[in-house]
């Protein structure tokens, strides 16, 4: 099969910005700490450091004795962003430190398990750190950058590529796109000698021992990206060393949660304890929802109308506290589940209902409204508007089930009576 190898150095900028943006909007739900990355990549023969991880500080000295380095990587495990520029509840400064004395990574480590590490993506309030993992410096002579992942423009997996690793991608395909390389590659043949071979040259292994561990490095990634169903494996960076290795020190993964039935072990890896106990909660029936500050639950099906939801709420002077998107396919249970995540919450003082019922049924809708009221003995005011598929019978069983629910026939005035109701 004839391959071009193609460079389109802003084109790769754009894949993975479109790639990343949909991470957001989707809100994958999958999200495992770096420790546990370093073990998937080390299953699927892709070299990365050696490393031991601690949740007792007692611990660090015994992890220690299977780590041969002469300078450690300490790191809080925890799923944020920034962790090197952060700081703790205790005062201490620093998610990640670096040092040559053994006895350093005792004191390290006791400063950070057991408290709250406070970075620009986190609450203000931080994340408790309950696991540290201690790794083997690696001492680098260049960095690189390797990406695998799936691009709907493509139609299938891609490879992109750089030689100018450690640094953000879209500002290198900015600034100098003549140093990113993009590879469409065969779903069914991923890549395999010809591809690797050109991109360890693109990517500058001179050293014929090097390039042939560039080249197995490669291979084994798209293994990896197989094997998991993943969407994306980004390696930022991915660095030669003194000794003549080729380590993935560091990396992002991201799952297709579709593939769940089949990765059961992998998503049973998860840890929840950081997460907002209602999204955890949701994600048990199958709803899409993210906690927010404002006062008026929302129940909406279909991302694109939740967002517009929300979007009125605040253009009608009030404040959403959530986005749930019960989807197209929402039975009655999950009506009522959506509704106790609701208003189980203290802040919500109002819930407005969206639905559009293209797939799912209004009355679905209804009969799950009506039992939820009932059951869990709604006090706070309910605000409904359906359209769409058998709205009529719906808007009968809502005015036959004698519950105070206020009706609206569009999205606007839905709105202002949410926003009046916790105003009055």
């Amino acid at each position: 099969m004839l391959r071009t190898f193609i460079t389109k150095p802003f084109q790769s900028s754009q894949i993975l910005q479109k790639n990343r943006l949909r991470e957001v909007i989707q809100c994958r739900k999958l999200n495992l700490l770096e420790y546990q990355s370093k073990e998937l990549l080390k299953d699927c023969g892709v070299s990365v450091q050696n490393f031991a991880i601690v949740d007792d500080f007692n611990k660090a000295n015994s992890a220690l004795k299977n780590l041969y380095a002469n300078e450690y990587v300490i790191k809080a495990q925890v799923l944020a962003g920034g962790r090197g520029k952060g700081w703790f509840d205790n005062g201490f400064k620093g998610g990640v430190h670096i040092t040559k004395d053994p006895k350093a990574v005792v004191d390290l480590t006791k400063n950070m398990l057991g408290h709250r590490l406070i970075t620009k993506q986190t609450s203000k309030d931080g994340i408790l750190v309950q696991k540290v993992m201690i790794a083997e410096s690696v001492d680098i002579v260049s960095e690189k950058y390797v990406c695998i992942l799936m691009d709907r423009q493509h139609n299938g997996p891609v490879l992109i590529a750089s030689p100018a690793g450690g640094m953000d991608i879209e500002t290198i395909a900015k600034e100098h796109p003549e140093l990113i390389k993009t590879v469409p590659l065969d779903i069914y043949h991923g890549i395999d000698d010809a591809i690797a071979k050109d991109i360890s040259t693109f990517l500058g292994f001179n050293d014929p021992e090097v390039f042939a561990k560039a080249v197995y490095e490669l291979k084994n990634l798209w293994k990896l990206f197989v094997d998991i169903d993943a969407l994306q494996v980004e390696i930022n960076p991915l660095v030669e060393t003194k000794d003549k290795q080729v380590v993935a020190v560091d990396a992002k993964i991201s799952f297709d949660d579709n593939a769940q039935f089949r990765q059961q072990d992998l998503f049973a890896l998860e840890d929840t304890s950081e997460k907002d106990p209602r999204e955890v909660e949701a994600l048990r029936y199958n709803l899409n929802y993210i906690g927010m500050d404002g006062n008026i639950g929302c129940l909406v099906n279909g991302a694109g109308l939740a967002m517009a939801t929300m979007d009125i709420i605040k253009l009608n002077g009030g404040s959403p506290a959530n986005f749930l998107d019960v989807g197209g396919s929402v039975t009655e249970d999950q009506v009522y589940q959506a509704f106790r995540i609701l208003s189980e919450d203290p802040k919500v003082k109002a819930i407005l209902v969206n639905v559009f019922g293209g797939i799912v049924n209004c009355s679905t809708i209804a009969n799950g409204i009506i039992a939820a009221s009932r059951n869990l003995g709604l006090k706070i005011p309910l605000v409904v508007r359906l359209e769409g598929t058998n709205v009529t019978e719906a808007k009968k069983l809502l005015k036959d089930s004698g519950l105070p629910i206020i009706t609206a026939n569009n999205l606007d005035e839905a709105a202002k009576k949410a926003v009046m109701s916790v105003k009055t």
